[in-house]
């Protein structure tokens, strides 16, 4: 599988990686609900993944308060040839919400937990996982460059952040990549992070590149469980019938199209997908290996 070069930081990752959001969902736990998930099943899809080339996971404490952390954790014990990035600064609320903490304080007890649930001695990525706006950038991203230095994350990563919030990091130390939603169906960031991203020579993740789902072939809303968070997804209210067949048509199915729209913008280093099972483990990496 072709692998592509992140950024500064050296990394060279496939195309595509694997998400792992819908593996830590445990409806009633996590308000973001993609309906029951097996762990057997979840570190089935991982393997098969790996095993197919591709060398990259991507995860976070959010997801599924840290269930995603500990079945990555479970999957890859022993395995030396798969990169883990993961996220810092989600915070669980009493109420069942979440909110963004950035302070250094929660910043290094979120790299703590993760490398506890993921069984490793050092993150490859550590990335802000969405914007904090009562934390300056310049204090959290200081944090960053310590837990760099100390050993515990090789390099850093911003998800989530305006632009000028990146330029600002960015005069502090380096910036390995940028992590946002990108998609046929949700294209943001082409007006300020991508091009900020091939001007300051940054790599570029994208979650979301088959729009949770809705671009990916037979998806259905009506086969959803009554709590799946997509019931009520604004894409839910689009007739999405043109754009699924022209991008089949430009990939061979709905997901290879999607994936290959998104890689085809230069700013764009790796997509990720979530996996559940072993059958969707190994299409990513059928799908990775043909882009």
């Amino acid at each position: 599988m072709e692998r592509r070069r992140f950024g500064p930081s050296g990394l060279e990752i496939t195309p595509v990686g694997i998400g792992t959001a819908p593996i830590g969902s445990l409806p009633g736990t996590w308000w973001v609900d993609w309906g029951p998930q097996d762990e057997p099943d979840a570190i089935r899809a991982v393997h098969a993944a790996l095993d197919g080339g591709v060398n990259w996971i991507d995860t976070a404490p959010f997801y599924g308060w840290g269930r995603a952390e500990e079945i990555v954790g479970k999957a890859i014990r022993g395995r030396d040839d798969v990169l883990v990035f993961t996220k810092c600064g989600t915070m669980r609320g009493g109420d069942g919400a979440d909110f963004m903490d950035l302070r250094p304080a929660a910043v290094r007890s979120d790299v703590e937990g993760s490398l506890r649930r993921l069984g490793v001695e050092r993150l490859d990525l550590l990335q802000l996982h969405d914007r904090d706006p009562r934390v300056p950038i310049e204090e959290t991203w200081g944090t960053v460059l310590e837990l760099v230095a100390e050993g515990k994350v090789r390099h850093g990563g911003i998800s989530n952040h305006r632009a000028e919030e990146v330029v600002r990091a960015l005069a502090v130390g380096p910036v390995a990549g940028l992590q946002h939603e990108y998609s046929a169906l949700s294209r943001q960031i082409e007006e300020g992070i991508l091009p900020l991203a091939v001007e300051r020579g940054l790599g570029v993740i994208v979650w979301a590149p088959l729009a949770s789902g809705f671009l990916t072939d037979g998806f259905s809303v009506d086969t959803l469980t009554p709590g799946d968070f997509r019931r009520t997804h604004p894409f839910a209210e689009l007739d999405l019938g043109v754009l699924r067949e022209t991008l089949r048509r430009d990939g061979g199915s709905v997901v290879g199209g999607a994936l290959r729209w998104v890689l085809a913008n230069p700013a764009v280093t790796g997509a990720i997908v979530g996996v559940r099972d072993e059958r969707e483990g190994r299409q990513l990496a059928d799908i990775g290996s043909a882009l």
